[in-house]
């Protein structure tokens, strides 16, 4: 599934980086990211990256008791990339499964990082960027994670959950370890894309993520 299947189409950008978008003055996600302006519209990134790719990692019901009763919603876990340095990570929550999986692209969307790749080695000799610059680690709840450079032809060394992450960031070949309570998925995942955001602090300034964000004029 394209996670630009989001986007219907007939965008009318309302905030200032969307308009500088649209009209062409920044053409790629980066320069986005970079110019300091908040990222409020997923529709951008769609026109950024147009070859964007999404992944469900975790569907899980949610139940509440309210004055009218018990209240049933689904919560998913969704991690957005185009397999080439870019990756977003976000929940969403609806009463219906199809909805909240939209809600959770739509704001993964809005949580997207660049993440800086390299050779992965000392030893490595290839030119291709393919994993990690350095060491990082990542913690969500009780689960932590550490993803650690590796040299070209080694894989990913991961758990399902953290491979997905990293491969739709365009991590290939890299060690992880994982400690916790790592059956948890939301956590497990969460924590991995918050160890690619922890690589990313040193190349862009530190951004409020993980929560829908108002569209509002800036």
């Amino acid at each position: 599934m394209s996670a630009n299947d989001y986007n219907d189409g007939g965008w009318q950008p309302v905030t200032r980086l969307g308009r500088m978008v649209q009209e062409g003055e920044i053409d790629d996600m980066e320069t986005a990211l970079n110019s300091g302006l908040p990222l409020k519209e997923p529709e951008l990134v769609d026109q950024l990256l147009p070859g964007l790719e999404d992944e469900v990692l975790d569907i899980n019901m949610v139940q509440r008791m309210t004055d009218s009763g018990r209240r049933v919603k689904f919560r998913c876990v969704v991690a957005v990339g185009n397999r080439d340095g870019f990756v977003g990570y976000a929940e969403g929550r609806d009463d219906q499964v199809g909805s909240a999986i939209q809600k959770a692209i739509g704001i993964a969307k809005l949580n997207m990082i660049k993440v800086p790749r390299g050779s992965g080695s000392w030893e490595d000799r290839s030119d291709r960027p393919h994993s990690l610059t350095r060491r990082t680690t990542g913690k969500a709840g009780s689960v932590e994670v550490e993803v650690i450079p590796a040299p070209e032809g080694l894989g990913l060394a991961a758990s399902d959950t953290v491979r997905a992450v990293l491969e739709l960031a365009g991590i290939e070949n890299a060690w992880t370890k994982s400690h916790g309570n790592t059956r948890t998925t939301v956590n497990l995942a969460k924590a991995t894309f918050n160890a690619l955001e922890n690589a990313s602090q040193s190349r862009q300034p530190r951004r409020n993520r993980g929560e829908e964000r108002e569209v509002a004029d800036q």
